[in-house]
Order: C-alpha cells, then sequence, then structure tokens
C-alpha cells in the first residue's frame, strides 16, 4: 500500500560512479541485498547522519572514513543494520570494508559501510565478504533502477530520481535512490539515501549543499516519529562534467542547487508516500511562526498526533485533533483568535473556534483525497516551514508488529 503510482523514472547514467549488485542472502535467499558504489579516484563525497545517540557501528566508521580522505566505495547491505551490536559491531563493519578494499586494491579507510534492517543482530558478515566479488565484477553506470530495488527493507516499491541541468553550456546529470518505510522521523530516519553528479564541485560547497539540502527535505518528514540509528544520505560528485569546478562564488551555483534540491525532495517525499500502511500523503505548511523552531514544533505536534494520524486514515474531518494538537505545541503566548487553520482550501478555524463558512461535508471533500495540506497560519511572525507525513493505518500496525517474523 503507498500512495500515487511511484514509478521509477528514467535514470540518467552519472559518469565516474558505478554501481554493483550482488546477493548475500542476509535474510531471504536470492535476494538482491548487497549494493556497491565505485567512484573515480577524483570524485567527493559529503553527507550527513542520524543524530540518534545509539547509532550504528557502519555510521560511526562511515563518519570517521569520511573524515580520513577520499572515499572510492560505498558498501550497502539490507537486512541487517549491525545496530546496537557493540564492539563486535564496529569488528564486523571494519572487516567488510577491508574486505572491499582488499578486493579493489584501495585502503580500507577508502570503503564506507551503510547497513540496515534489524537492530540488535550480529552482521553476517562472513556471508557479505562471500558476495562481494560478484558485486563487484557487475559494476556499470547504468544499473541505479537495480540500485534501487537492492537498498529497499520494508519499502513496497524502489525510490529514484534523476535529472539533466545545464550550467552555462555544460550538462550536468544528477540521479539518486532512497530507501525506507517505517521508523521515520528527522534527525534522521531509517533511510538511506544517495545522490550522485558529474559536476566538479568544490568540497566545501559540496557538504554545504549535503546539509542544507538534506535539512530541508529527509529532514523534514515524519512517518511514525522514530528517529533510527542508521540513517545516512550521501551526496557524490564524480567532478566528470566538462565544465569548470562549481565554488562558492560560482554564478552556476543556484541552478545546482535547485536542480539537486529537486531530487532531494523527490526521493524524500517518495519515502512518505510509501510509509508503511500509508494511505495518505500530507503537506503539513505551518506559516506566520515567530521562529524556525517555533514553526517545526506546531508543524511536527500535528504530524506526530496519533489522533491526527487515524482520522487522516479514516477521511474523518474531525479538526478538533488538529486544533488540540496545535494547541499543546508549546508556543507561548498563543494568540488563539488570530490563528488561522486550513484543511486543503477549507477554513477549519478562525476567531478561535470553527470558521463561520465551514461544514461538514466541506471538509469530507478534502479529507477524502490522497493528497491533503493542512496549512496552520499563527499570525506571530514571517516564519514558513514544511513537514510532510502520512496516516496510520492498520497496516502500520500489521507490518511493526510482524516485523522480525
Amino acid at each position: 500500500m503507498a500512495v500515487g503510482p511511484g514509478t521509477l523514472p528514467e535514470f540518467y547514467p552519472v559518469a565516474g560512479i558505478k554501481v554493483g549488485i550482488a546477493s548475500a542472502g542476509i535474510k531471504k535467499p536470492g535476494r538482491k541485498d548487497i549494493v556497491v558504489f565505485e567512484l573515480v579516484p577524483e570524485a567527493r563525497v559529503a553527507g550527513i547522519f542520524t543524530r540518534n545517540q545509539f547509532c550504528a557501528a557502519p555510521v560511526v566508521l562511515s563518519r570517521k572514513h569520511l573524515a580520513q580522505g577520499a572515499p572510492r566505495y560505498l558498501l550497502i547491505n539490507t537486512g541487517n543494520a549491525n545496530a546496537g551490536t557493540g564492539e563486535r559491531g564496529m569488528a564486523d563493519a571494519l572487516r567488510c570494508c577491508e574486505a572491499l578494499a582488499a578486493e579493489a586494491s584501495v585502503s580500507p579507510d577508502a570503503v564506507l559501510p551503510f547497513s540496515t534492517g534489524v537492530i540488535g543482530e550480529p552482521l553476517p558478515v562472513d556471508k557479505i565478504i562471500k558476495a562481494l566479488p560478484e558485486a563487484l565484477a557487475n559494476t556499470r553506470e547504468d544499473r541505479w533502477a537495480e540500485a534501487a530495488s537492492g537498498i529497499m527493507t520494508t519499502d513496497t516499491r524502489p525510490k529514484g530520481a534523476s535529472v539533466r541541468v545545464d550550467l552555462g553550456g555544460h550538462a550536468v546529470t544528477i540521479s539518486g535512490i532512497s530507501k525506507g518505510a517505517g521508523m521515520i522521523r528527522p534527525n534522521m530516519a531509517t533511510m538511506l539515501g544517495f545522490i550522485a553528479t558529474d559536476a566538479r564541485i568544490a568540497p566545501d560547497v559540496l557538504q554545504s549543499l549535503a546539509s542544507e539540502l538534506g535539512e530541508k527535505s529527509f529532514n523534514r518528514i515524519t512517518i511514525d516519529g522514530d528517529t533510527s540509528t542508521n540513517d545516512a544520505c550521501m551526496l557524490m560528485a564524480s567532478g566528470q562534467y566538462d565544465g569548470p569546478e562549481i565554488t562558492a562564488g560560482s554564478p552556476h551555483l543556484p541552478a545546482l542547487r535547485e536542480a539537486l534540491r529537486q531530487v532531494y525532495l523527490d526521493l524524500a517525499h517518495a519515502i512518505v508516500r510509501d510509509g508503511e500502511g500509508a494511505t495518505k500523503f500530507v503537506t503539513i505548511d505551518v506559516s506566520g511562526a515567530a521562529s524556525q523552531q517555533e514553526a517545526l514544533d506546531v508543524a511536527y505536534t500535528v504530524a506526530h498526533s496519533p489522533l491526527v494520524k487515524t482520522a487522516l486514515f479514516a477521511s474523518d474531518p474531525n479538526w478538533g485533533r488538529i486544533l488540540a494538537a496545535v494547541g499543546r505545541a508549546g508556543v507561548p503566548d498563543l494568540d488563539l483568535g488570530s490563528l488561522e487553520i486550513y484543511l486543503g482550501d477549507v477554513c477549519l478555524v478562525r476567531n478561535g473556534g470553527r470558521a463561520d463558512d465551514y461544514s461538514e461535508d466541506r471538509g469530507q471533500r478534502v479529507m477524502s483525497q490522497e493528497e491533503i495540506t493542512i496549512a496552520i497560519d499563527l499570525k506571530r511572525g514571517s516564519v514558513q516551514e514544511t513537514v510532510w507525513t502520512c496516516d496510520f493505518s492498520h497496516d502500520y500496525v500489521t507490518i511493526n508488529a510482524e516485523y522480525r517474523t
């Protein structure tokens, strides 16, 4: 169950970045569960990681290796998170990096590991190592669609985005994939995102783009309010296009940023649309806030409310649940007589209570749609923030109750 068609785009190959796929049989025999990205030596990588203090071993090791030099390989496994595994988990993650490094004749710190799946179980290192030669042997620049499927866990469908943009007469390609369907809450979530471009981007600009774009996309989605242990979103730049390096003062930076922004948003939205048991894609737009934190507090309180989310699933225009969530978001001295709350184009709340022109029929019309916007104008300032979420259905409970069976 998911919202919208969810078809993969035509992926444009990214020069200088190859993708390999293999089956290690980590959770299911024969399933493609190993993905390897191979980067040219001059490629640059930046990224953001989970803020969960119980972060997984591969997150710790990826951060360390990323700080030590220029990554040449990214190694992703599904079916096992290698989280909550203590010192053994760190040793297992390092063994995988060392094995891939030996196969590829690079240093172990040139490998960034990523894992997703069940928390608390030992990583099946021998299975992963055995699959590495197959993954390395079939690396190609045109395997993005297969990689999108290879990184899935409880996802019902693969997720990807791909665009081309002209930068001063030089064609730039951007392609990306993501995974995630549950335990999704910013900071980040149980998601992985891998975006690549053939542009040549200065290291400081690359990290700035990775942080800025990740914050406004992957860190603005939530399915269930749970921040995971394993998440990462990496931005790779191979530098293989024929244009000049993109620096902070480059006239082409705004166009590149906008193209990357669309890819980041498409990948983040695809996660919400495929939320576990989701039947609704919900935009929560908070405007008129006095600060960014205030806007986000309101948006997330509404997005995380089980009562709001179940009403969305039932297509029930129970606007009192939205009102109550706004009221408990912790906004000091909130002027109830000024704020307004809309469901699509229908005003729910005005002058401290139900809008005079509201009717149940009008609310029902909006709530019956697959894609819904809840707009909240606090009338306190000029700050606006948007968060994307989904509903809670019976299937969400079933999926998470039976996750390990």
